[in-house]
């Protein structure tokens, strides 16, 4: 069946990146077969299957010419379910970490077990004598907010005896300057952009989720988090994604201040230019990676592919590979997708609603999980605004008639915030998942258009990956409440006028 499966991926793996182009993107009339999780086949079978097998594999095979392909063993990845148990693994990575520590997060939080986690990164400079090499990437308003922000809790790295060994990127987004900046308060201006990847790397093992580094998302805040071992090709391929990035960020020096980018090319000044070579050295990045990829490595069960989306700097990769596996998951598949803010893209819903044949269930945060429930000001009404966007999404859904092919449901879980985001893809006749997507994306306008996101989707034929799959999100949906018309109705989930104009004027932003 290995060999059966690499000669059809060869066949289909005409490399092409899609990356500022809108793909082709057809519906496949081909038969899906149940057996593409099997895992051995007699040579008397092989003919007999050989054309099943190809027209399977034609659901996702165009994956292969679409992005960068790691092949590894499923058995090397694992999926961690508990904010707490992701904590203290990536705490205790970090103190044992040999060569290299490379973090992207949206910001570092300033509590007690954030200082731990820098402390740990410490450890590891200190027991290595500095042969640590240590990269970490955030975004540059969200990590300079407020007096005690993300750059002090990092300058003791940078003043400590090895602090030559740390470099702290800031990534300012060019669409933010000027009168722009001058005039949106700080706790809005994330709505313009920024960096938002999770990718969190010690050596050769790499953890990517949806989570940032702050202790609500290392105690009751849930979110996703897979951590992949012995994977130095797919971690060199994300390190050198945080070092390019950082070449086009603000650099944090050990006084606090910090000076512009290897690049040279400061994003409020000149915006123009430094979209165009920042967008550009990604691009050769992913292409270079692409032409190199080898997914017929002998003895790989899964394969891992890396997808970016960085709308402020025209890049449009993640939004596609999306886009195309939801508008031809064909009849008899189940997709069941999560974002902790429902908000998504007319194109998404278009391919659900319109284009995907598969039932489909959609999770996202019920008003008393959203991460702004108990925020002061303005920003209170935001978990109201998500329920105005979910009614909405049901109003379209019953007009097409597809209330029972598309379910939508909401986390609730008490004294619990709910963060989780990706996909479990679930092929016809089967019951267990083989391809999931994991990281960043929030498939919302934001994700699409403005900020920097990565995630990676997995592809695999391992029986204990896909059962652990099936686990994870049971456990999520075990959490789950059914969302109905009558839902809309009830007192307590009616907004205000003023959230009902909101997200007239700014849904596009969330």
């Amino acid at each position: 069946m290995h060999s059966v499966i690499l000669k059809t991926v060869k066949r289909f793996h005409t490399k092409k990146l899609l990356i500022s182009i809108q793909p082709e993107l057809k519906l496949s009339s081909l038969p899906i077969s149940k057996n593409i999780t099997s895992i051995t086949m007699t040579d008397e079978e092989k003919d007999l299957e050989l054309e099943t097998i190809q027209s399977e594999f034609c659901t996702l095979t165009w994956l292969y010419k679409s992005a960068p392909c790691f092949p590894v063993n499923g058995s090397k990845i694992k999926i961690i379910h508990e904010p707490n148990t992701f904590y203290s693994t990536l705490v205790q990575k970090c103190k044992n970490a040999r060569r290299r520590i490379t973090f992207a997060s949206l910001y570092l939080g300033t509590g007690k077990l954030e200082s731990n986690l820098v402390n740990a990164v410490n450890e590891a400079l200190i027991a290595n004598n500095g042969n640590v090499e240590v990269k970490i990437l955030l975004d540059f308003m969200r990590g300079s907010r407020g007096k005690l922000n993300s750059r002090k809790m990092l300058e003791p790295l940078l003043n400590g005896k090895y602090g030559h060994c740390c470099q702290i990127f800031l990534y300012h987004t060019p669409k933010l300057r000027g009168f722009l900046k001058m005039i949106i308060p700080d706790r809005f201006n994330e709505l313009i952009g920024l960096q938002h990847m999770k990718l969190y790397m010690i050596d050769n093992d790499i953890i990517i989720s949806g989570a940032n580094l702050s202790n609500d998302y290392f105690t009751n805040r849930q979110d996703r988090y897979f951590l992949i071992e012995d994977c130095k090709e797919l971690c060199d391929f994300y390190d050198e994604l945080v070092r390019r990035v950082g070449e086009f960020s603000f650099v944090l020096q050990s006084d606090g201040t910090v000076l512009t980018s290897a690049m040279k090319i400061n994003p409020l000044e000149d915006s123009i230019t430094f979209i165009k070579e920042a967008a550009h050295s990604v691009k050769t990045l992913f292409q270079r990676e692409l032409e190199s990829s080898d997914p017929e490595k002998i003895g790989k069960d899964t394969w891992i592919f890396p997808l970016v989306q960085m709308g402020q700097l025209n890049i449009y990769h993640d939004s596609q590979i999306t886009l195309r596996l939801l508008q031809t998951a064909p009849e008899g598949a189940t997709l069941k997708l999560a974002t902790g803010y429902f908000n998504l893209t007319s194109e998404y819903s278009k391919a659900l609603l319109e284009h995907c044949q598969g039932t489909c269930h959609l999770l996202t945060a019920h008003p008393t999980t959203n991460g702004f429930f108990t925020a002061k000001g303005i920003a209170n009404g935001i978990p109201a605004a998500y329920t105005k966007i979910e009614e909405s999404f049901v109003k379209y859904c019953n007009k097409l008639g597809q209330q029972d092919r598309v379910i939508l449901w909401e986390f609730i879980k008490p004294g619990w915030t709910y963060h989780a985001k990706g996909l479990w893809y679930s092929l016809p006749n089967q019951e267990k998942p083989c391809l999931t997507l994991i990281g960043s994306p929030n498939f919302g306008y934001r994700s699409v258009n403005k900020d920097l996101e990565t995630q990676i989707a997995i592809v695999t034929k391992n029986r204990n990956l896909q059962n652990e799959l099936q686990k994870e999100q049971e456990r999520l949906f075990l959490h789950a409440r059914r969302i109905t018309n009558e839902t809309f109705s009830e007192r307590d989930r009616i907004p205000p006028n003023w959230v009902c104009a909101i997200v007239v004027l700014f849904r596009y932003y969330f």
